[in-house]
This record gives structure tokens, sequence and C-alpha cells, in this order.
């Protein structure tokens, strides 16, 4: 039996995603996690097989969520679910530990694949992903994001999903001041004055779902 855990802020979207895998008779979903911080500890506790994981979810986010459950429980394999993915995000992703990504535009039967084939050992990469991660390449132009450190893209990530300095800085641990030291240093990065640039930026670059609908 695959046991499954599904991390996804969208009460319905993990509700029916567990539905739909319960229906299968080798998957077991054991858990559900509705930020970051929750799917490490269910991790930790539960110890699925598979973590399905939203990368953008309140808190530190699916990507630290991923580094942090590969670091301390590094037998449980992450699948990522996104609806966008750039090559550089792509590469952070894969350098914390996860083991494959899937579109959340995609059908039962190939998220059933996807888990199955995870779990088996191989890595899964959603034919739409993979399409886009190609045209990635051949587009020339850099993406600003990748001068970010670790640290710096988390924090990046936090403020384009609207979460305030009070509210990074405890959930990452931080002083007020040290967030804002941290968000004028990706200002100065990337070139931009303000939280409202700082987002549409995102949305340029996959920080934030929905530009590809907007573009």
């Amino acid at each position: 039996m695959i046991r499954v855990l599904v991390a996804d802020d969208h009460h319905l979207v993990r509700t029916s995603i567990a539905h739909l895998l319960n229906a299968e008779a080798d998957i077991s979903v054991v858990g559900e996690a509705a930020d970051g911080e929750e799917a490490i500890r269910q991790a930790r506790q539960l110890k699925p097989d598979i973590v399905l994981m939203d990368i953008r979810m309140p808190g530190i986010g699916g990507l630290e969520a991923t580094r942090k459950i590969h670091r301390f429980t590094s037998d449980v394999r992450i699948l990522v679910l996104t609806a966008f993915l750039e090559e550089a995000f792509a590469q952070r992703l894969l350098e914390a530990g996860a083991h494959g990504f899937i579109s959340k535009g995609c059908q039962q039967d190939e998220m059933v694949q996807a888990i199955r084939g995870v779990f088996a050992g191989q890595r899964y990469v959603s034919p739409e992903i993979a399409q886009r991660l190609v045209l990635s390449r051949i587009d020339s132009s850099d993406n600003p994001f990748d001068q970010l450190s670790q640290r710096e893209l988390q924090v990046a990530m936090m403020i384009v999903n609207c979460q305030k300095v009070a509210d990074i800085a405890d959930r990452m641990f931080l002083s007020p001041k040290t967030v804002n030291t941290y968000r004028y240093r990706i200002f100065e990065k990337l070139g931009v004055h303000s939280d409202v640039e700082l987002t549409h930026l995102g949305l340029r670059h996959g920080l934030v779902d929905g530009f590809s609908e907007v573009e």
C-alpha cells in the first residue's frame, strides 16, 4: 500500500485529491496538510511514502517544506503539484529533494501513474510541465530570481503571496528587522522598489500562480 500525504492550502483541492486517491486499491491517503509547517509535522509523524506537495502555500511554502522533509525524513518521496513552473525553480526543487512534478490540471490517471512511478524510485515530470521547461530553456531571458539566495527566495515567495513582515518573521523564527533586511536586499538585487513591483515580477516568473492565464 502506498501511503500518501496531501499538502495543499485549498481544502476542496485536498479533499478531492484524497477522495480520488483513496479509490485506488493500492493507495491510501494518511494525512492532509494546509501549509508547509503542517506538512513537515505530518511527514515526520506519519512517515508517508509520498508527499503530494503544493508549492505555494501559506507559511514557509512548498519549497522550504520540501527541503526540510527531505533533510529529516529522506525516505519520503516528494511529488510537487503545481500550475506553473520555470526551469530555475524546478532546479531549486530538485536540489531541495523533489522527485517529480505534476500539473494541477492533470487527469486522475496521470496523478496515480506519477505516484506509483515515484514510489517505485523513478522521477516523473508531467508532459505539460516538461514542455514548459523546454520552452523556458529556449527563452534566452534570464530569471532574475536566480540571483537570490535560498533564504532570500523564501522571503520573496512569502512577500508575493501577501504575507506581512511580522508573519514572515514569526514563521521563519527571525526578527522583523532581519526580515526587512532580506526584503530590501531582494529589492536591490531585483531592481524593484515595493512589494507590489515584486509581486508583478513574481507573476511574470512563476512565483505566483495565474500569470499564464493573464499573459
